[in-house]
């Protein structure tokens, strides 16, 4: 059998000096290389720090958002699975993908159903955190949105996944004129583990 190791502070300690030795951190403040070192841990590939984009308030927005007990919105059950609760006070976490209607509201707009559910989001979607892990519709619905006058969220962590809108829509998201905080990974690389481990690092941040 091979060795290996097995204490669990051991493995979290080496794994995040891991992180910090092989990615290049140089360009961000401490608060957004904190986050990248969660995201880079949830996928294992260092190189992904050279493809963040964020502004300067997307941290701090997104830790006092959670703070004061604001929703968060995912799209996908995949992320809100892989959120920790322990480090949320009374944050609802919400995925509408399911919701009753919103099959329906996708065929009739000839959309997603990711899309469709972003639209259930209105009534509470100011000063919420958004994680977006999953659908590149998602992100484009939200920012279309917020540009028709929907309130805005206190943060958007955009990290839709694959071939198709994914790269589109977070190049959309960094180039957005409607003053929202937002951290994303451009390109196609994305996925449910990378935007829950952004909430994650939000809520606990590393210890």
């Amino acid at each position: 059998m091979v060795e290996y190791l097995k204490d669990p502070a051991a493995i979290y300690a080496k794994s995040f000096a891991t992180v910090r030795a092989e990615a290049a951190l140089d360009r961000f403040p401490e608060d957004v290389a904190e986050v990248v070192v969660r995201l880079i841990h949830a996928c294992g590939i260092p190189r992904i720090a050279d493809d963040i984009a964020y502004t300067d308030g997307a941290v701090s927005a997104g830790r006092g958002a959670l703070k004061s007990g604001a929703p968060i919105f995912v799209d996908a059950n995949m992320v809100a699975a892989g959120i920790i609760r322990r480090h949320l006070s009374s944050n609802e976490i919400i995925c509408t993908l399911d919701d009753e209607g919103v099959a329906d509201d996708a065929q009739h707009d000839r959309t997603t159903r990711s899309a469709a559910a972003v639209a259930r989001w209105l009534p509470r979607l100011d000063g919420a955190v958004v994680a977006i892990g999953n659908a590149p519709t998602a992100l484009f619905r939200l920012l279309e949105m917020i540009e028709d006058g929907a309130p805005k969220p206190a943060v958007v962590l955009g990290f839709p996944v694959g071939f198709v809108g994914a790269a589109e829509s977070k190049d959309a998201l960094a180039a957005n004129a409607l003053g929202i905080e937002y951290i994303t990974l451009k390109g196609r690389v994305g996925g449910s583990a990378i935007a829950s481990a952004a909430v994650n690092a939000l809520a606990g941040g590393l210890s």
